[in-house]
């Protein structure tokens, strides 16, 4: 029997992973930081990458699992790398890692995690999804929190474009990286139908949502002063405005056909997505 470990099971794509593996069958061992189980989950267990003491009995009788970094975690290799040597030594033999298409194999923090599964797992694949449509409704999002209060984004990407994706989508490919018989072993790039600009994306917000959104081209020192304001850690708000930085300059104006080729089934595209959740900006 497959029992899979949910790390992060109450997240964006968490949740959606758990429902789905349980819809087809699986075990499906659900691990949040609270003690209490998300939706009911059958198996739970509660677990924080800093203590060390909570591994345990999250890992017991696991032979899978969906691993992402803890949050705010300047370099989260230093953390998981050890827990993920630990699974493998208690015979988990398929890892599949949320990571980034901003972070290569190799590079800084989840690029060494990438390295190590790459290296050490028998079986694994790596998601690495564009930027999430969920960051402009999800209220804890300083995207969606500046479009609460003033209906602005502040990016320094200039005309740089993103492919946007659903984390539904993101969900999908993970679940058949987990569930398939044949592991994927390979990277996942995944991004939704188009790649747009924030001037797009404000455009669209504005049509959508029926009131003035405005994206405001910020310098990259005005972007994290801004960040900083907002009350963002200092090192999180240096982050985002590289990443802003590396959108200006085109890495991620790219649309790949990850979804569909693994899943069946199309990408959301970004005006869909915003009018199945138009009850959130009510």
């Amino acid at each position: 029997m497959k029992r899979i470990l949910v790390i992060g099971a109450a997240g964006n794509t968490g949740h959606p992973i758990t429902e789905g593996l349980t819809a087809e069958g699986f075990t499906v061992r659900t691990a949040t930081r609270d003690a209490r189980p998300p939706g009911g989950a059958a198996e739970h267990a509660r677990f924080d990458w800093a203590d060390p003491t909570t591994h345990e009995a999250a890992l017991e009788g696991v032979n899978r699992m969906y691993v992402l970094a803890p949050a705010l975690v300047e370099d989260p290799s230093v953390l998981m790398v050890p827990f993920l040597e630990r699974a493998l030594r208690r015979g988990v033999r398929r890892v599949v890692l949320l990571s980034s298409s901003a972070v290569p194999e190799a590079g800084p923090g989840l690029g060494q995690v990438h390295h190590f599964l790459r290296q050490h797992a028998p079986e694994w694949s790596v998601l690495q999804p564009s930027w999430f449509m969920q960051n402009f409704i999800h209220p804890r999002h300083h995207w969606a929190a500046g479009l609460q209060r003033d209906g602005t984004l502040v990016t320094a990407t200039g005309d740089g474009r993103v492919g946007f994706v659903d984390a539904a989508d993101i969900a999908a490919v993970g679940i058949r990286a987990l569930a398939d018989d044949a592991s994927h072993d390979t990277a996942h790039v995944i991004t939704g139908p188009q790649a747009l600009s924030y001037d797009d994306v404000a455009a669209i917000l504005s049509r959508v949502w029926n009131r003035p959104i405005r994206h405001a081209r910020a310098s990259p020192e005005e972007a994290l002063r801004h960040l900083r304001d907002a009350g963002m850690p200092d090192t999180y708000a240096r982050l985002l405005t590289m990443l802003d930085g590396l959108i200006h300059d085109g890495a991620e104006d790219r649309v790949t056909d990850t979804v569909s080729r693994i899943t069946g089934h199309s990408p959301r595209d970004f005006e869909s997505f915003l009018r199945a959740h138009r009850p959130v900006w009510r």
